[in-house]
């Protein structure tokens, strides 16, 4: 009994399934990926400092 099943008769070893993208590696790729990160970590920013805004402003108007 081998270890690991052996591939599909159509599937090379080490290959996957699914067609891989043509345009992967293309810098147009790269720019619209980096973009929405910086997207995402903006948003993420504001974020994170609104809720620390809210807890400074919240501190502020306790009533001790």
């Amino acid at each position: 009994m081998p270890d690991a099943p052996s591939p599909e008769p159509h599937e090379a070893p080490g290959e996957s399934p699914l067609p891989r993208d043509p345009g992967a590696g293309s810098e147009t790729y790269k720019a619209r990926g980096v973009a929405l990160r910086v997207f995402v970590y903006v948003v993420a920013g504001h974020a994170f400092a609104a809720f620390l805004w809210l807890l400074f402003y919240v501190g502020a108007h306790s009533h001790k």
